[in-house]
């Protein structure tokens, strides 16, 4: 089944929430984890999966995705019919942008229709998680399912930012609602109930004619989750897979995380800090690729006070610097320098940031390339913090990327 089905990855999304790291590069090209790419992710569960023939349907500020894309992701081979297409918005349905999750596809319905797929894979390119998608594919075959929907199991508090699907004793979907605040639970299990991942199986002959219904509905915002499901799942063989159900090859760590926002994104890259982290990204046969430039290895070095530069609990990648400084409970991208005397805590930076001497920061987000001059303190005065950055609900301060001090 893996070889006739097409895999289509929504990667369109403005992601103001997730500003000012969206500020010049679209969502899943915000870098994750010391390396990659939120991009990365669902990638390589395509990669280990088997699939083959993937679309990514970019929008906003691609340019940073599409350049990932070419220089990490370039790795099929087109004449064997492999391959992985970034797909800009082409306006073949009238002069405008996505509209929605199920518009972006409709706008490329012609892609659908020239290709020979029997089935199609719809995911989302924002989600961090590791999952075998040949799995659900072979029980979406299996169970003799129209339409498959990927579903995580959670408790009935946090299921109310989700959208929630209503299920029967086999698994099947009977009802689908966003957010509730009576979350419909999962059969045999009161406690719990099933959201819904935002990644769908279809066959191709039905996903197309479903789309071609969406757009005649005048009061539809054509998205999968809001219109196309709700409308058919009356009619048509619509099927929950378990994500947590431990089939495929990836280990089970039932791990998944929208990041879209800068608290959600931030909490993420701590979870790989945690002595056993959640989401497992050292299964020998299940490695995350991503695009890796060429660095030195990192180092410490004493710096001129004589303090010996050390890191603890902290991911410190290539060609990243620390001189006399102190890194714990942190997250360095490549070619980070960290000056004398400095503190950093609780704080992730991004590719090239330049730490001076004697700087103290705490629970911080630095994007690339800026320089922190030395003395300089952040993290530690929320309304100070606020005149000059980005502050999250949660008190994470936020650099942009190339910001300037005052001197």
């Amino acid at each position: 089944m893996l070889h006739n089905t097409l895999t289509v990855i929504l990667a369109g999304g403005v992601g103001s929430r997730l500003a000012p790291l969206t500020n010049e590069r679209a969502k899943p090209a915000v870098p994750f984890g010391g390396k990659y790419r939120i991009i990365d992710f669902v990638l390589a569960n395509c990669l280990h999966s088997g699939l083959r023939k993937i679309l990514v349907l970019t929008q906003y500020k691609s340019h940073s995705l599409q350049k990932h894309l070419r220089d990490g992701w370039s790795i099929f081979n087109p004449e064997l019919g492999e391959y992985i297409t970034p797909v800009p918005p082409q306006m073949r349905k009238g002069e405008r942008w996505y509209q929605g999750t199920a518009d972006a596809i409709t706008q490329n319905l012609y892609l659908l229709e020239r290709n020979e797929a029997d089935h199609v894979l719809v995911l989302s390119a924002d989600h961090i998680y590791r999952m075998d998608y040949g799995a659900m594919l072979q029980a979406h075959q299996k169970r003799g399912a129209e339409v498959s929907v990927a579903c995580m199991e959670v408790g009935l508090d946090e299921a109310r930012a989700f959208g929630v699907v209503d299920v029967d004793a086999e698994e099947r979907i009977t009802g689908f609602v966003e957010k509730p605040s009576e979350p419909p639970t999962i059969p045999g299990k009161p406690d719990t109930a099933f959201a819904s991942m935002g990644i769908y199986v279809f066959s191709k002959a039905l996903l197309m004619q479903l789309l071609e219904e969406d757009q005649a509905q005048a009061d539809s915002s054509h998205d999968f989750g809001k219109d196309i499901l709700p409308r058919i799942i009356d009619r048509r063989r619509v099927m929950a897979y378990n994500f947590g159900g431990g089939a495929g090859r990836v280990e089970p760590d039932c791990y998944w995380r929208d990041v879209g926002t800068l608290d959600a994104f931030y909490a993420a890259n701590m979870d790989l800090l945690k002595p056993l982290p959640p989401l497992n990204l050292y299964q020998p046969d299940w490695p995350i690729r991503t695009f890796q430039m060429q660095t030195p290895p990192a180092r410490t070095v004493p710096g001129e006070s004589g303090n010996e530069g050390i890191f603890i609990n902290s991911i410190v990648s290539g060609g990243t610097v620390i001189a006399g400084g102190s890194v714990q409970q942190s997250i360095l991208f490549p070619q980070v320098f960290i000056g004398d005397e400095a503190v950093i805590e609780e704080s992730i930076l991004f590719q090239g940031v330049r730490v001076g001497k004697r700087v103290r920061m705490n629970r911080c987000i630095v994007d690339k390339d800026v320089v922190i001059p030395d003395g300089e303190r952040i993290g530690y005065d929320r309304e100070g913090d606020a005149a000059r950055f980005k502050v999250s609900e949660q008190g994470i301060v936020v650099i942009p990327k190339g910001y300037r001090f005052e001197s």
